[in-house]
């Protein structure tokens, strides 16, 4: 490895502590829940509604935060939303209320709706197209240490409010140093800025709405285990949420290790001679094989079992997600990925807005059971939508 590309990598794993922060937010939400829900007297259903607020406003503004990054470039625009989505967590953590909590959320959605568009970006501007994937995975790092850090801090710190206010602080301070990281690290292809333009005005947008419809049926089973793991081991294995919290975080730290699993399947598939867009397709049925691990769930007796498979699940998910997040950049390039990549964005938040609330009232009626059956199967109908992308594309995005 050059000196150059060892300094382009080292600048993509800076980025990915903006991804730690963007998600030790969300999660810290979900390890909380029990403790959340005990003081707004919440069923699981209203709990749901409570995560759906973070979701609806996540979806609505990803197009427009997706479309201001291409517009503003990449440093402008992710030292903005990091600094205002540290603000809006501090605000979650001085809620009194339900409503207020809910607000509170809201804003923190519409805010961190472009971490995942500014990561995809980020990885076009210092990263090979064989090297994406991997890329993506190093998000995925940054990623996993926040929900791994989420049920860690909600047990070690007095009341559900004080690791919010953690979390503000460690956003604002990663903005300098992303600052001197970003100006000192030279990029492998110079992306700028686009100002003008129609938000998502992409050539082919049909097929965009192919892979945000696949995003959807993915990402399932990414937003049970992401928002419901310390309440599903609580309520099926009659846990403290402190105990669940002991084991919530092993799921996402698999995550991560299946982050890199997909990022190397598909780096070998092009080094075989595949298209970039094949490969990734290829490194999606191989994980949405995996994710049927996840009907093993209702029959583990204990909650090392459990966790073990919702490890298993999580990592297959992650493997396939790096994958379809990287497609958007392969077809559209740096220029336009901010705008694509928020079209994934958009669907993940509407999924999250409407199953989260369903979710809810199916643990209330019927358990976890049928959840898990709910979370297995989606993927392979995902990995059936994209497996007829065309071979290659060119520099409009119009497959060839």
């Amino acid at each position: 490895m050059t000196r150059n590309a060892a300094q382009r990598w080292a600048a993509v794993a800076v980025f990915a502590l903006a991804s730690t922060w963007n998600y030790l937010d969300r999660s810290v939400l979900s390890a909380a829940g029990p403790a959340v829900r005990a003081e707004f007297h919440l069923s699981n259903e209203g709990f749901g509604w409570l995560v759906s607020a973070f979701s609806f406003a996540y979806a609505l503004a990803a197009p427009v935060t997706g479309w201001m990054l291409d517009r503003l470039g990449l440093e402008t625009g992710i030292v903005w939303a990091v600094g205002l989505w540290s603000l809006a967590a501090a605000a979650c953590g001085w809620t009194r209320s339900v409503f207020q909590l809910g607000v509170a959320r809201a804003v923190l959605g519409a805010f961190e709706s472009t971490g995942v568009s500014a990561a995809g970006k980020l990885n076009s501007i210092y990263l090979e197209p064989e090297n994406r994937a991997l890329g993506a995975a190093m998000t995925q790092v940054g990623i996993g240490i926040g929900m791994v850090l989420a049920p860690l801090l909600v047990r070690a710190l007095p009341g559900w409010r004080t690791p919010f206010f953690v979390c503000a602080v460690a956003g604002l301070i990663w903005i300098p140093i992303w600052i001197l990281v970003r100006r000192a690290v030279p990029p492998y292809q110079a992306v700028a800025a686009r100002p003008g333009g129609a938000v998502l005005a992409l050539p082919h947008g049909r097929q965009l709405v192919r892979l945000a419809a696949a995003n959807i049926l993915w990402m399932v089973g990414y937003t049970f285990w992401s928002n419901w793991t310390t309440l599903y081991l609580s309520r099926t294995y009659h846990l403290t949420a402190a105990a669940a919290n002991g084991w919530a975080w092993i799921p996402p730290a698999a995550s991560v290790l299946g982050g890199f699993a997909g990022g190397a399947i598909s780096r070998a598939a092009i080094g075989r001679g595949l298209p970039p867009v094949q490969a990734r397709v290829f490194a999606m049925l191989v994980s949405a094989v995996g994710c049927l691990v996840t009907l093993l769930a209702p029959l583990c007796p204990t909650p090392l079992l459990a966790t073990t498979v919702a490890a298993m699940s999580y990592f297959f998910t992650l493997a396939g997600s790096v994958n379809l997040y990287t497609i958007p950049v392969d077809i559209w390039g740096g220029q336009r990925a901010g705008t694509a990549i928020s079209a994934l964005v958009f669907a993940y938040g509407l999924l999250q807005t409407v199953i989260s609330p369903l979710i809810g009232r199916m643990v209330d009626s019927f358990g976890y059971g049928p959840v898990c059956w709910m979370v297995a199967f989606p993927p392979i109908v995902a990995w059936l939508l994209l497996r007829g992308l065309p071979r290659n594309w060119d520099e409009s995005g119009v497959g060839v």
